[in-house]
């Protein structure tokens, strides 16, 4: 299973609002030993987000949504969700019970408006709202949270350690890196195919860093990924490749993700 994050909000793509969320979903699941392999922005479109729901849901992955589940006319999410599925929207009894908890709180009235927000796919399970009590949903290893940060962060905490205990650490990877100097890309691709083919279950990564003042200077970020028993064996190859290709290195790192 891979995990996958859909940001939502015509705010986001216009820039009003700058995205959060994807460097706080990584952080949570880097802490779990997991990892996103994924992740998409998409407006307040309900047609568009259709049919991206309808590709996620026929997929394996565990899907993260944020934004547009509100009652407003620009929140389409739980419109869209249960149109991917083909299953009405019905209001959940504990949502329901959950809303007018919230505006006696706040002491507002308990309108045909504010209960939209718990009108649900059927079939939803309840995430619960720390912040103001109003849940988000999940449906099919898919889990729409609202797109505050100070209401969908913790939501998403709680799914994790809630559904996916039983994934930690499975994606933890050790990444070994160093940078390469004298070398250009074209050089290196071949010792770069070679080490992935010796180690199957390890990636090499190569980000190259370009000096405006210096067109023909390189130097590369270069290194390996993968399960701690395979890193180390093919970092020694890929470096013993660059020396023997006439390369410099120096700093190298190790990082586990």
């Amino acid at each position: 299973m891979a995990f996958g994050l859909i940001v939502i909000g015509d705010e986001i793509l216009s820039g009003k609002r700058q995205d959060k969320h994807f460097a706080k979903v990584r952080e949570l699941l880097a802490a779990r030993g997991l990892k996103l392999a994924w992740v998409q922005y998409l407006g307040d479109e309900r047609p568009r987000l259709i049919k991206v729901l309808r590709q996620t849901f026929a997929s394996d992955d565990i899907v993260f949504s944020c934004g547009g589940i509100g009652a407003t006319p620009d929140d389409h999410t739980r419109q869209s969700a249960a149109a991917a599925l083909d299953v009405p929207l019905a209001l959940h009894p504990e949502a329901r019970d959950l809303i007018a908890q919230h505006m006696a709180e706040i002491n507002q009235p308990l309108t045909p408006e504010r209960l939209r927000m718990g009108e649900l796919p059927q079939g939803s399970a309840l995430i619960p709202n720390p912040y103001n009590r109003i849940p988000g949903f999940s449906l099919q290893r898919h889990h729409f949270v609202p797109g505050f940060p100070v209401m969908a962060w913790p939501m998403l905490e709680w799914v994790l350690d809630t559904y996916y205990r039983t994934l930690f650490g499975v994606g933890v990877e050790v990444e070994r890196g160093m940078i390469v100097r004298g070398l250009n890309e074209g050089t290196l691709t071949p010792l770069m195919d070679a080490v992935e083919i010796a180690f199957a279950d390890v990636h090499v990564y190569s980000l190259p860093r370009i000096d405006p003042e210096q067109r023909f200077h390189y130097e590369i970020d270069l290194g390996v990924k993968g399960p701690a028993e395979s890193v180390d064996a093919a970092f020694s190859r890929l470096q013993a490749g660059v020396l023997e290709l006439g390369g410099e290195i120096s700093i190298q790192t190790e990082t586990a993700s």
